[in-house]
């Protein structure tokens, strides 16, 4: 814990940061339009006499510190975007920008991962370089597909790259990693079924593809309870059904869409060849036809287990065994995937808390991310760039 009193200690730094994180906060950008935001972390790198690059993921900056002669080198991301989502908390730093907001606490993670810049930038107790991944465009957009693209790992050699996250429902400053997957993949799917249109008082007259497009979402879910392993996990949730104008007219289509969520490539293909499968013939059975997409947005995030192992004893290091959890897989997807498809690495979280900020008069009470009264705790910002810190030091000593 004393590198956490350390850094709390540091009361105008901490109290910056703050005030960095509210200002974040309160001017949200959505994927790929993070120009104040990647301004603010460039400058603020800069004055801390960190070398910057910039323009990776279009608005992604990378930072790098560096010590001695050792060849070594870690990554350290941290995410940036907001989200769509009118913000209905009424605190002084609330967003001023109408249906943006940073409902997720990536406001938080910049502000984290700067923290541990400025601490690694004067202290210097490695041998080895840093790199600081400021990443856009996490919520949607690929930001992290979008940088090793434009040369992430070329340009930035390094032996490993981690990611954090803020988790609500853990003891705030708490950690939790696991090994193997920590979230699923991503991925949208859309069925138009087309039938006949006919009045609604003479259906013999045409083909109605309601009836058909409710046996396909019943028989999209034995995919998953009679076709795949039991013991793979996968989600298919229909989200969205359309269809018809009028009340009394047999619409001559509907649309079905949703999300699939596995933890593995393998449960995907098969989900993805049976669900066309289950809409086409479905649909030829009732004399209709199916037009079926299939996209894949995210890949599963999986650890890497000697990074995660090792994240795990720096975090028992750091906060003890008490507050070091396991961290149970969620269904939820990440982009920092693409990271670790290329590089070792591990994603993890620090407990949030109740979900946020609260001062008396201005919170909602607790919440969970992608939330309209979701808040980054800033009490945090000393545990996470500690993490961060610590992180980079054990990593960079290692022989």
């Amino acid at each position: 814990m004393a590198l956490i009193d350390d850094l709390q200690a540091d009361a105008a730094t901490l109290a910056a940061l703050t005030a960095l994180r509210r200002d974040i906060h309160a001017h949200p950008e959505l994927c790929f339009e993070e120009e104040r935001t990647s301004d603010l972390v460039a400058r603020q790198l800069a004055e801390w006499g960190i070398p910057v690059h910039r323009g990776l993921g279009r608005t992604g900056v990378v930072g790098v510190v560096s010590n001695g002669s050792s060849p070594r080198a870690i990554g350290l991301r941290a995410d940036m975007d907001a989200l769509p989502i009118t913000e209905r908390n009424t605190f002084a730093h609330a967003s001023r920008h109408a249906g943006k907001m940073h409902a997720c606490g990536h406001d938080g993670h910049t502000a984290m991962l700067l923290a541990a810049a400025h601490h690694l930038a004067r202290h210097r107790h490695f041998d080895g370089t840093v790199y600081l991944i400021f990443q856009p465009a996490e919520e949607g957009g690929g930001g992290a597909r979008e940088m090793v693209k434009d040369g992430l790992f070329e340009r930035f050699p390094m032996d490993a790259v981690f990611g954090m996250h803020n988790w609500p429902g853990y003891p705030a400053g708490h950690f939790a990693v696991c090994d193997g997957p920590a979230m699923a993949s991503s991925n949208e799917f859309k069925v138009v079924v087309r039938g006949k249109g006919a009045h609604a008082a003479l259906p013999h007259l045409g083909l109605d593809p309601v009836p058909v497009a409710c046996q396909m979402v019943q028989a999209f879910q034995t995919i998953v309870t009679r076709n795949k392993k039991p013991l793979d996990t996968a989600v298919i949730s229909v989200t969205m059904i359309h269809a018809g104008e009028a009340t009394n007219v047999v619409p001559d289509h509907c649309v079905i869409e949703g999300t699939v969520r596995t933890f593995s490539v393998e449960v995907l293909d098969l989900i993805e060849r049976r669900m066309e499968e289950v809409a086409r013939h479905t649909a030829a059975a009732f004399g209709c036809t199916a037009e079926f997409e299939f996209r894949r947005n995210y890949p599963p995030t999986v650890n890497h287990a000697r990074e995660a192992q090792f994240l795990r004893g720096v975090m028992q290091e750091l906060v003890g065994e008490a507050a070091t959890h396991e961290f149970e897989p969620a269904m939820t997807a990440e982009d920092f995937s693409f990271f670790l498809l290329e590089r070792p690495g591990a994603y993890f979280v620090i407990g949030n808390g109740d979900g946020g900020h609260r001062e008396a008069g201005h919170g909602l009470g607790p919440c969970t991310l992608h939330n309209p009264s979701y808040d980054f705790n800033d009490q945090l910002l000393a545990p996470g760039a500690a993490l961060w810190v610590r992180l980079a030091e054990r990593f960079l000593a290692r022989g």
